[in-house]
This record gives C-alpha cells, sequence and structure tokens, in this order.
C-alpha cells in the first residue's frame, strides 16, 4: 500500500512540473527588436582575417588579398545581420565594390522597422612577408636572475670558442631566405613556401655549444628550415610558423625596425625586420653568469634579423 502511494505521489510530481513547464512563456514573446546591425561579414576567398565592425559609426572594414587577377566586381559576401532583422542587398547577393572606391552600402532592417545604413569597405592587402631576405644577424636575451644582473644581450658570433670551429652560427649569416606566396587558409592565413639557401659558404649552421658540457642547442636555434619548407602567417595572433620537411614546427613573430624594453637595462633594437621567437629555458642558479647559462639553460628570447633585398 506505502507503495503504491508512493508511485501516486512521484505521478503527481511530474504532472506538476509537465503542467509547470507547459505554462512557462518565452520572455521575449511580444518583444519586438529594434536591433539592425551587421554581426558577421566574410569572404568565400581572399579575407585577410576576420572584418573589423565598428557599430558607433555604422562601418564594416574587409582586408582582402589583392593580386593579379583579383576581381571585386563580382563579390557575395556572408552576411549575419542582428536577430530577426533584414538586410538589402541579401547575405549571398552578387555586389561590385570596384564600382565605388571598393565600398558598397547595405541597410539593415529590424524587426520593428527600423532601419540603418552600413558601408563595407574593402582594403587592398599586400602580404609583405614575401621577397628575399639575407640574414645579418643572430642575436640572443638570456639568462638566469637578470634583475641581479644575470641577463645579457649578445650576438651568438660574439662567443666564437663556444661553437663549433667551422658551421657554427656564423655559417648562417651568408644565408638567403626567399619567401613565395602559395594562398589563403580558410581562417585567412595567408602562406607559402620559404627557402633558406645556404649562401656561399654552402653551410648551415649546426648550434653546438662545445663548452663544458658539450650539448645540442638546436631545439632552441634552429628556427626557420634548412632548404625548403612552409610558412603561414596568422594577423590575428600576429605570428609566423614555420613548417620543416619533419613536419615540426617553430613560430615566432616578424618585427620591423624598432627598440624593444626587455627590462634590467637591457634592450634589443632591430634595423631592419627580425624574425623573433620566445624561446623556453630554465633557470640555474648554480651557473648564474656564464655562457652556459646564456646559451643553454636558460635562452629567453631570439632575433634572427634580415635584410629585404629591393
Amino acid at each position: 500500500m506505502r507503495s503504491f502511494r508512493r508511485i501516486l505521489s512521484y505521478v503527481f510530481i511530474l504532472v506538476g512540473v509537465l503542467a509547470f513547464s507547459g505554462c512557462t512563456e518565452d520572455p521575449f514573446d511580444g518583444i519586438i527588436s529594434n536591433e539592425r546591425a551587421i554581426m558577421s561579414f566574410s569572404l568565400d576567398q581572399g579575407q585577410m582575417g576576420p572584418a573589423v565592425i565598428d557599430r558607433e559609426l555604422s562601418t564594416v572594414t574587409v582586408n582582402v588579398l589583392v593580386d593579379e587577377g583579383t576581381d571585386l566586381t563580382h563579390l557575395a559576401p556572408n552576411i549575419l545581420p542582428s536577430y530577426k532583422a533584414t538586410i538589402t542587398p541579401a547575405s549571398g547577393t552578387p555586389v561590385n565594390f570596384a564600382a565605388n572606391n571598393n565600398k558598397v552600402t547595405y541597410t539593415v532592417t529590424s524587426e520593428s522597422g527600423q532601419t540603418r545604413v552600413w558601408t563595407v569597405e574593402l582594403v587592398p592587402f599586400t602580404e609583405t612577408l614575401l621577397g628575399t631576405y639575407d640574414i645579418t644577424g643572430l642575436v640572443l636575451y638570456g639568462g638566469t636572475g637578470p634583475e641581479y644582473g644575470g641577463g645579457g644581450v649578445l650576438n651568438l658570433t660574439d662567443k666564437p670558442w663556444v661553437w663549433p670551429e667551422e658551421g657554427g652560427p656564423a655559417a648562417e649569416l651568408d644565408n638567403v631566405l626567399t619567401f613565395s606566396f602559395t594562398g589563403v587558409t580558410e581562417d585567412g592565413n595567408t602562406y607559402g613556401t620559404i627557402t633558406n639557401d645556404a649562401g656561399e659558404d654552402g653551410q648551415y649552421a649546426n648550434f653546438l655549444y662545445v663548452g663544458n658540457p658539450q650539448t645540442d642547442v638546436n631545439p632552441f636555434y634552429r628556427k626557420i628550415p634548412k632548404g625548403e619548407g612552409t610558412w603561414e602567417r596568422n594577423y590575428v595572433n600576429k605570428t609566423v610558423t614555420f613548417t620543416f620537411a619533419d613536419g615540426s614546427t617553430a613560430t615566432g613573430s616578424f618585427a620591423g625596425p624598432g627598440t624593444e624594453d626587455l627590462g634590467n637595462n637591457l634592450s634589443k633594437t632591430v634595423a631592419d625586420n627580425a624574425f623573433i621567437f620566445t624561446l623556453n629555458g630554465t633557470d640555474d642558479w648554480d651557473n648564474i653568469y656564464s655562457d652556459y647559462d646564456k646559451f643553454v639553460k636558460k635562452p629567453r628570447k631570439f632575433w634572427i634579423e634580415v635584410k629585404k633585398r629591393d
């Protein structure tokens, strides 16, 4: 009997819950939306990174890779307006950006009937990485305890005695890097091939620390592939990723002229351009102030300095 009553109680509770759920109203039911914004804008090809949407100015700015043969007269953008809003011309409708200085106006109409005119501008983009570069320097910031004077900024070639007599870092300084363009990923990243020519000496650097203890530090300093490799540039994260023949990768950034403050009265000045890599060494307080500490144990940042050929 008790079991029957318990079951009956559960049935009543379940019926009550269902009845309550059935009576719950949509909190947005009856509310008419006035929203009339462009929420997202994308092109099927050539777009560099996400569109920049300014709701205050009612503008959308899109970087587009422009090369020979690029046609801006017949583009069909994918556009998402605000919830329950409509847009004219509709998403997917071909429009001619070339007719008006790479600009097209769109009208977004809210559910309530209010309208807002948006201006979408395509900004022609050129990949600045393309071209041929000479490697001009290999510079390291490293050392345990820079706040105690243990850090330093130095060229790898400043200490020739810690590297192989033949094929040390100096072998890299006549190398020539050539960047070629292949395409744009779905995420808007440019990518292509890189050729690292060994130069007149026909050698690539072997980053072998020959002090005591002898240590292979190629994993720290071999950031650009020997011979052929590929590159991918992410403009959102501001990174360049190199992929080696074995599938391994190295990710850094590409910088122009300027001076970086490293703290503790240390700085690094880039004269032309540099590929910059953050290195993850390990503090070694027992060897603080030594070459071994800076090059092997606690390297912090690495610059491959380059100069672009005209």
